[in-house]
């Protein structure tokens, strides 16, 4: 495991913490996977530090444990299975906040798995869990859901600091069309990076994403196979896409390469507590060498303030395979508040109902 200073750590945890009470916009994203404004609104003056943050979610965390356990005694399945999801939600927030590896992280992080399976035991979706070895010998765990009668199979690759537990309701709304689902935590990610020790660097990641492309394939080899990610995962999602595999690709704001993004100085010291930032092993596609096979749909919000609107298109152009790119002129980084829109003009691209029409924008 890497070694970390932990005086920068806690600086950087610091500013997290006081950018997440001062600034609307850094809670777009726990709102859209499943955060309860009314809790975030009771929440947000007591997150002042480190301890306040963990003992303020935990809380909020066993008041959805105590709904779902009453819900489930009233045999109201559906809103226990959603009680408890939002329950590992709140968990998932103490194992984020400190992105360096410890035992009280993986306490944390052990929480969200446990709520997470527990809803996972109410839904009348089956879920199966499965590891990956990748080339290197690590360990990779993810998280299966398999509808009756699928149309197809979506892989959603998790944003660089995700886990595979945060993006619940991407997978409610694709296994709910006939999808099944396959999240798996990549290397510097959740499970994989916490109880399996690995790390990310660009060949783990080349590696991991070809594996679950293959392993879906492979288990399901009647049905299309198609990926879906956003941010960072997404411009995995268009390496991915060289894959022969892959029948076809959405990507949500695609990061581009480290030094034309205006990356926050606190996300880059997160993410070097999990992944490598080395210049030759920094997570990111070389997007120069990219075979594209599968047709491509991306969505972009030109108020992206991490990947300019200049960026954006000269990524674009590079996309030598049938491409489309929906945009949003008021929709900011991963387009969070059309996110829902997103995945249901997704369902219909990949059922053929949408068909590829070149670039328009909204």
């Amino acid at each position: 495991m890497k070694k970390m200073d932990p005086a920068v750590i806690s600086k950087n945890i610091n500013r997290t913490i006081k950018t997440a009470r001062l600034f609307d916009v850094f809670w777009e994203r726990w709102i859209v996977h499943g955060l309860d404004r009314v809790d975030l609104e009771k929440a947000r003056p007591h997150l002042h530090s480190l301890e306040e943050w963990q003992m303020t979610w935990a809380k909020f965390a066993k008041e959805k444990e105590y709904m779902a356990r009453e819900l489930e005694r009233e045999h109201r399945y559906g809103e226990a299975e959603e009680a408890y999801r939002q329950t590992a939600l709140y968990y998932n927030l103490n194992y984020w906040i400190d992105p360096m590896y410890s035992k009280k992280k993986i306490s944390w992080y052990k929480k969200c798995l446990q709520f997470m399976n527990k809803a996972d035991s109410l839904s009348d979706i089956p879920t199966t869990y499965k590891t990956l070895v990748l080339q290197d010998q690590s360990f990779c765990s993810g998280r299966i859901r398999i509808p009756e009668n699928p149309a197809g199979v979506i892989i959603i690759v998790n944003p660089i600091d995700s886990s595979k537990e945060e993006l619940y309701t991407y997978e409610m709304d694709f296994v709910q069309k006939g999808f099944i689902t396959m999240s798996f935590d990549g290397p510097g990610q959740g499970e994989t990076f916490l109880l399996n020790d690995v790390i990310g660097t660009r060949v783990r990641w080349e590696s991991f994403i070809h594996h679950v492309i293959d392993f879906a394939k492979g288990t399901y080899p009647d049905l299309p196979v198609h990926l879906f990610g956003t941010s960072l995962a997404a411009s995995w999602v268009l390496y991915g896409s060289s894959n022969k595999n892959v029948d076809k690709s959405v990507a949500i704001s695609p990061a581009v390469e480290l030094e034309r993004m205006n990356m926050p100085g606190y996300f880059l010291s997160r993410i070097d507590c999990s992944c490598s930032l080395k210049s030759d092993e920094v997570p990111i596609p070389e997007f120069k060498e990219i075979e594209y096979a599968a047709p491509v749909f991306i969505f972009y919000g030109r108020k992206d303030g991490m990947i300019v609107n200049e960026e954006m298109y000269r990524l674009y152009e590079t996309i030598t395979s049938e491409k489309q790119m929906k945009e949003y002129e008021e929709e900011g980084h991963v387009c969070n508040f059309k996110l829902k829109e997103i995945r249901e003009l997704t369902i219909e691209w990949f059922t053929g109902q949408q068909q590829l029409e070149g670039e328009y924008r909204q």
